[in-house]
């Protein structure tokens, strides 16, 4: 995957597929899509019916015959026709009328730092479906590390952790370059999974997929205030009758239960640290560590990372969008290289 930011400078649009959202940034105009990477089907016939927030709408309360499907997964589009489709009718028609006079589009895409070649040719022919002529692929670690305002250019050591839907990327980067990055498969997807069979085991209680936001929105106050644990209502259907019922669940339990998953973050981050030179280990323990991502404000995760590492913990200010305006920033310029003079003979 390329870096070259010569060549990103003459990129028209920048895409994040993730696992949760699509996002599509147009340079010189800023975020243009930011929707729900769903598309719903009809089966019997292959027609699309929604995608977006309203495919999302939809999830579980479908019909037989309509399914909601996720076209792209960890990163990674599994279903480039599907995938193809869906950022079709993303996009605008009056964006696509703009993009299709200039005959030259080229556009700029995040890719997860272990892609394998067929994911970078999946990205690039779901792209195809934009009129893009050339697609520069781009690892979503160094994008999501200029999206948050890191010096990467530099050479001291920065570490930031990248938290999606289905996985989470640990990464080292000095003078533009990763120096050392691990994935794991833990991401929003799997701590919501904990919960959800936290309550159908302590409180025998099945969740609708909306469910969890009560939850959500507690579990995130806690972790602003301070507070040890609340209360909060949750309703969902009992497992033995199958009717509607409301109970009261603690945050704290909540918060005991998505422990263990969150430990392999830290596992992975232990093993970046292994791999980095001394010097720049030493830089991190000044620096910190910054959170990017979709579910960087999973409750406890900066908590628990500072107890392990010693280290000082920042969530990046946007840190969903970190990816794609940091594409954006390097498509308009606004990342300079470090020009080193060469050494006179």
């Amino acid at each position: 995957m390329t870096l070259s930011l010569e060549q990103l400078s003459r990129c028209t649009v920048a895409v994040d597929l993730g696992a949760a959202r699509t996002r599509v940034y147009l340079k010189d105009t800023g975020l243009v899509v930011d929707e729900p990477s769903l598309a719903a089907v009809n089966t019997r016939t292959g027609s699309l019916i929604a995608v977006g927030s309203l495919a999302e709408g939809m999830a579980g309360r479908t019909p037989g015959h309509i399914q909601v499907l996720r076209p792209i997964s960890g990163g990674t589009v599994v279903d480039i026709d599907m995938a193809q489709r869906m950022l079709r009718f993303l996009v605008s028609d009056k964006i696509r009328r703009t993009w299709r006079r200039r005959p030259m589009l080229r556009a700029a895409v995040c890719l997860p730092h272990d892609a394998k070649p067929i994911a970078q040719r999946a990205a690039i022919e779901t792209l195809s479906a934009l009129g893009t002529r050339r697609v520069e692929l781009v690892d979503t670690l160094i994008a999501a590390a200029v999206g948050c305002g890191l010096p990467v250019e530099r050479p001291e050591a920065t570490m930031i952790v990248v938290c999606g839907a289905a996985s989470t990327q640990v990464a080292v980067l000095s003078l533009g370059a990763i120096v050392a990055a691990e994935k794991v498969q833990v991401g929003g997807d799997a701590i919501d999974y904990a919960v959800i069979q936290h309550l159908r085991s302590e409180h025998e209680l099945m969740l609708p997929s909306q469910g969890l936001h009560p939850l959500h929105l507690a579990l995130y106050s806690d972790r602003t205030t301070g507070s040890g644990g609340t209360e909060t209502e949750v309703r969902g259907r009992d497992v033995a009758t199958g009717l509607s019922r409301t109970v009261l669940v603690n945050t704290a339990h909540v918060r005991e239960a998505i422990h263990a998953p969150l430990t392999a973050v830290l596992d992975a981050m232990g093993r970046v640290l292994r791999e980095c030179p001394p010097d720049l280990v030493a830089d991190l323990a000044e620096r910190g560590v910054m959170l990017a991502g979709g579910s960087a404000r999973l409750p406890g995760l900066d908590t628990m990372i500072e107890t392990a590492t010693g280290m000082v913990v920042r969530i990046a200010d946007q840190p969903d969008v970190c990816a794609v305006v940091g594409l954006g920033a390097m498509m308009e310029g606004k990342v300079k290289p470090l020009h080193l003079d060469p050494l006179a003979s």
